[in-house]
């Protein structure tokens, strides 16, 4: 893993400390709230979109074939990666504060350390490998 690929690994998590920290700000400040909504929008996301980034890239998108743009692919994957961030991040927000309110331990602090710690446990773990093409079918009664 080169000291590039480490960085942007780390983004997330490190996002997360930083709101954590930033709650340490008085209750009305434009920085802790910004810092909050920014990690709770895209930090868990990003780590589990991380997490399976090469299964996503096995298939790339496909442009429509009256107009050939060659950045098509390029442009609608990171669209999709980012949509994905945000999205998993709304869903992992959701499930953590329903699983704090079910056991009545809900308060702001705890959802933010729990995904906090969520992103970093996902930042952390070996990236999900793509698979390397279409798995040949054998008949019935024959052998692979």
């Amino acid at each position: 893993m080169t000291p590039q690929e480490l960085v942007v690994r780390m983004l997330p998590p490190f996002g997360g400390w930083l709101a954590l920290a930033a709650l340490a700000l008085p209750g009305g400040s434009p920085v802790r709230g910004a810092a909050v909504a920014v990690f709770l929008a895209a930090g868990p996301g990003a780590a589990l979109v991380g997490l399976c980034g090469p299964a996503l890239r096995v298939r790339p998108a496909r442009g429509p074939v009256e107009r050939r743009d060659p950045d098509f692919a390029r442009r609608s994957d990171l669209l999709e990666r980012l949509m994905l961030a945000v999205l998993l991040s709304t869903c992992a927000v959701m499930t953590v504060a329903t699983v704090l309110i079910a056991t009545r331990t809900f308060s702001a602090q705890r959802v933010l350390l729990a995904l906090t710690l969520l992103t970093t446990l996902a930042a952390f773990c070996p990236r999900l490998r793509g698979a390397s093409g279409p798995t040949p079918r054998t008949q019935k009664g024959s052998a692979p």
